[in-house]
């Protein structure tokens, strides 16, 4: 039934490049210049509930997150921020746009042996200028012959997308780190996907996983060229 695909899709954060550390490392920072208002753990869960909350309005990315960080904190320190907490927050939340966007190990050489055999598309999720830079970053543009950025991944995203390639669901396979966002919704639409966990989950694309006749889990983005290629 693999003969059956036609277009691969690629997910890009913390599939193509690692992203999500440097989110845990500006929580950090973040937390540390909180440091009187309570633990990491206490100051996480706290912020975790505002990024629910907010995701409606500001949706993914670097810059939603950042104004979550100076929300909690004020919530945390009863409107009592000073400038100078203020600032130390607003760099940590910078820090993250300046992702280098390096590729992860196999990328490139698996994205040029499966260029060869299959029309290749980047599918990701964020802010469009961010994710723009990342991916003139990371120098893996040229291995793709369309690139979508979205706000959201679900059933109504990928419906779109399909109808823009002119792919039926069934010839269509991606690949993703997240279950949630990049494998749950191609595979109830009749799709395929390719799941390759990322050491690093943000706590808001945890889910239930399950197994399925047409997901394969790979543990090495290398081990893709061995689902799709004869």
């Amino acid at each position: 039934m693999i003969d059956s695909i036609k277009v691969v899709a690629f997910d890009a954060d913390d599939t193509l490049w690692e992203n999500e550390p440097l989110f845990r490392e500006a929580e950090r920072t973040w937390a540390g210049i909180l440091k009187d208002y309570g633990t990491l753990e206490e100051l996480s869960a706290r912020l975790f509930e505002v990024e629910k909350a907010n995701m409606e309005d500001y949706g993914f990315g670097a810059k939603a997150f950042t104004l979550s960080l100076i929300e909690t904190a004020l919530k945390v320190t009863g409107g009592n921020l000073t400038a100078a907490q203020t600032a130390g927050i607003l760099a940590a939340g910078r820090s993250i746009l300046h992702n280098p966007a390096k590729p992860l190990p196999g990328v490139a050489e698996t994205l040029a042996a499966l260029r060869e055999h299959y029309p290749l598309v980047l599918l990701t999720k964020g802010d469009l200028l961010d994710q723009e830079h990342k991916i003139e970053r990371s120098g893996l543009a040229p291995y793709f012959s369309r690139i979508f950025v979205v706000s959201n991944k679900s059933d109504r995203e990928y419906r779109r997308l399909l109808h823009d390639l002119s792919v039926a669901p069934d010839a269509f396979l991606m690949v993703g780190n997240s279950f949630k966002s990049d494998i749950r919704p191609v595979l109830e639409m009749g799709g395929w996907g390719i799941h390759i966990p990322f050491h690093v989950l943000w706590e808001l694309e945890r889910t239930e996983e399950y197994d399925h006749e047409r997901l394969f889990r790979v543990s090495r983005f290398s081990d893709i060229a061995r689902c799709l290629l004869p």
